[in-house]
């Protein structure tokens, strides 16, 4: 099996690949290639000894889209894409890297012809939906984004939904919650605060705390994220039906609550790190989110996240700080 990665020297995409070397395998199928691809260079996964190709790209230059699947990759993980942040203050960067990138690799697919039908695992994003919200997100409600990005990702939504209505490739959409705790460094996100006040603290550092503690979202940790692709890719047309982008499960809960696992688990010394500064722009975008989902679909379909915002600083604490925190 072939498997590229787009995207691939971000958290997800490196945390991805690593996962897929480790096991030499997806879906009990032998790994035969791995192209791990990113503006910049990825890295090669440790400890795997087979194919890899590392490609650094833009995936919008002229012919970029057309090399990565040259070689008819199986399975493609797009997460490529830049975020909510950065989209959001720069427009055209945006709408260029997040939406025609998609549009091209897309389009590099279906004019591969034929017969060429690869699985296409797509990570979308809960900023597809908009406000006015009612308590919880089901499955069934309609997308009106607030943001650019929201906006991008409800677009490659659709443009993945229909490429695979017509049969060029088998497409599935992730909407991930918040991914928590993220290893360092920070990225642009304006939901990266939610990781950074449980990361700096527990190494003995000040963390900002850009919006109240009131503030309500859904988390899902980078292991949660790994095993969403995964399993994404292990689903047939027949299991999605036509609506082929899912809500992932998670944890909802308040920056307050957040807090007080920090202190269940690392003590009032790592909480007294926390240092609260308004960012208005940051209290914008992430009061545009949703907070609260009822993912039943893809908790029918077997996707599986953790149960306690305890549970996902620990999972932190074990794959980022081998175990210990340091104070």
């Amino acid at each position: 099996m072939q498997i590229l990665i787009t995207g691939a020297a971000g958290m997800i995409g490196r945390k991805l690949a690593e996962r897929i070397g480790r096991d030499g395998a997806l879906n009990g199928i032998p790994l035969t290639k791995l192209t791990l691809t990113d503006i910049v260079p990825p890295n090669r996964p440790p400890g795997f000894a087979g194919d890899v190709a590392l490609v650094p790209l833009d995936l919008t230059a002229p012919g970029a889209a057309e090399a990565l699947v040259a070689d008819r990759p199986d399975v493609i993980f797009h997460i490529a894409g830049i975020v909510s942040a950065e989209a959001e203050l720069d427009f055209d960067k945006g709408w260029r890297v997040n939406f025609d990138g998609t549009r091209a690799l897309l389009e590099a697919i279906r004019k591969a012809g034929d017969g060429y039908r690869p699985k296409v695992v797509f990570t979308s994003s809960v900023a597809v939906f908009g406000g006015p919200f009612p308590e919880v997100i089901g499955d069934d409600f309609h997308l009106t984004p607030h943001t650019s990005y929201g906006t991008q990702k409800a677009m490659c939504e659709h443009m993945l939904a229909d490429y695979s209505r017509r049969g060029f490739l088998d497409g599935v959409g992730l909407r991930l919650p918040t991914i928590c705790v993220r290893p360092a460094p920070p990225n642009k996100a304006a939901s990266a605060f939610f990781s950074s006040i449980i990361r700096e603290p527990l190494v003995g550092q000040e963390a900002i705390l850009p919006v109240p503690d009131s503030v309500l979202h859904t988390h899902a940790s980078p292991r949660a994220a790994v095993g969403f692709l995964l399993h994404a890719a292990a689903l047939s047309p027949e299991q999605l039906g036509l609506r082929i982008s899912l809500t992932m499960p998670g944890v909802c809960c308040a920056v307050t609550e957040q807090i007080d696992a920090l202190r269940r688990i690392a003590g009032d010394k790592a909480v007294a790190l926390i240092r609260r500064a308004a960012d208005p722009l940051v209290a914008r975008i992430v009061g545009g989110w949703p907070h609260r989902f009822d993912p039943r679909r893809a908790l029918a379909l077997g996707f599986t996240a953790e149960s306690s915002f305890d549970d996902i600083i620990r999972i932190h604490i074990e794959d980022e700080l081998g175990g210990k925190i340091a104070i």
